[in-house]
């Protein structure tokens, strides 16, 4: 099938058909449905006059997706592959895939564990409430929480990276350490309960780790500076725990409150101040379409992308997309003035013409 021989040259030559001053398209593959509306808006504020992105599922012959999918494409300059970094790029190589996302220079990752990570980055959090609510009454501080949080589960954290790395992540696993950090009850009034409650869990969970796997006494202090070294602040922890559990088990069950709390906030304003039963009814059906359920919201509210980790991934597409063009110049002037020898030996011989520039 023709499919199988598409590749990054494939896609390259297609370009060149189009005619020289046609736009020049990179086709990036990502790992699922989800990833391509996020890779997309990351993506669209890089294009140039020469060059766009088109964002597609990895498999062109079947509905297969995933990172592996994703990375067994003929990579190259026009076909780039976008995927979350899960644990990978803190293995910084010491795996196959590791090393694919870490150092192919054709493969770009999240930085963070993954999408939903940046779906659930703090200071964006309180957009994410006003659109669901459409109440703008601030009620909870995500960042103070969110920070709290992320220096109390950081020592286990580090454990779970280090079970990972050691390939004892079957004795310790990212489902053990989400069943210890995930949230029970938040008091909207009082979290502090629940963060007491959580670093209780912490760190009796440690101590059973450090009785457990007395090794890890020699490695586990590198490992959490080499952590550090790669921007995992024990202030940006959630960022870097599994993201689907990050967004299930911690973001949601407060978003949820706080919107439960804005919206009834809402209601009782309308019937309040509405003037007769017939307009409380159309005003509180009309909020009520146009309100909307916070987990519906969480991955369309934008404000995410002021993560400094975002503008670093733009950063490294950017740096990409100037190599491209490097290239692409690079190959144009070649084709104009190109290289020979004639039968003296005398290189470089220029075309024909006047001297007059044009």
């Amino acid at each position: 099938m023709l499919s199988n021989y598409i590749n990054s040259d494939y896609i390259r030559a297609a370009n060149t058909l189009a005619g020289k001053h046609a736009r020049r398209k990179i086709v990036v593959y990502v790992e699922s449905f989800e990833d391509v509306f996020f890779w997309s808006n990351l993506l669209r504020s890089l294009e140039t006059p020469q060059l766009y992105f088109e964002v597609m599922l990895p498999s062109k012959t079947s509905l297969c997706k995933g990172k592996k999918i994703a990375l067994a494409n003929r990579l190259g300059p026009n076909m780039i592959a976008c995927v979350d970094a899960d644990y990978d790029y803190m293995m910084q190589g010491t795996t196959e895939t590791s090393h694919d996302v870490c150092f192919n220079p054709y493969v770009f990752h999240t930085i963070v564990y993954a999408i939903e990570s940046y779906y659930c980055y703090a200071p964006s959090l309180q957009n994410a409430c006003v659109m669901a609510t459409l109440n703008d009454r601030r009620i909870f501080d995500f960042e103070a929480f969110l920070l709290e949080f992320s220096e109390t589960v950081w020592p286990l954290f580090v454990w779970s990276v280090w079970a990972y790395k050691y390939g004892l992540y079957k004795t310790f696993s990212l489902a053990d350490f989400y069943k210890v950090v995930r949230l029970r009850e938040v008091n909207l009034h009082h979290p502090e309960h629940e963060l007491s409650a959580l670093r209780k869990r912490v760190n009796a969970k440690v101590s059973r780790l450090q009785r457990q796997f007395p090794e890890g006494r020699k490695t586990y202090k590198p490992l959490q500076q080499q952590l550090i070294d790669l921007g995992i602040s024990p202030a940006m922890t959630y960022l870097f725990m599994r993201g689907h559990d990050l967004q299930d088990g911690v973001v949601l069950p407060v978003a949820e409150k706080v919107c439960d709390m804005l919206r009834k906030e809402r209601e009782r304003e309308i019937r309040l101040l509405a003037e007769h039963d017939r307009q409380m009814q159309n005003e509180q059906a009309a909020y009520q379409h146009t309100a909307r359920p916070i987990a519906e919201v969480i991955g369309r509210h934008g404000g995410y992308d002021e993560c400094p980790f975002y503008a670093i991934v733009q950063q490294q597409i950017q740096q990409f997309i100037d190599k491209y063009h490097h290239f692409e110049q690079q190959t144009i002037d070649e084709e104009k003035y190109p290289k020979h020898n004639d039968a003296t030996g005398t290189a470089d011989v220029q075309p024909a013409g006047d001297g007059t520039a044009h």
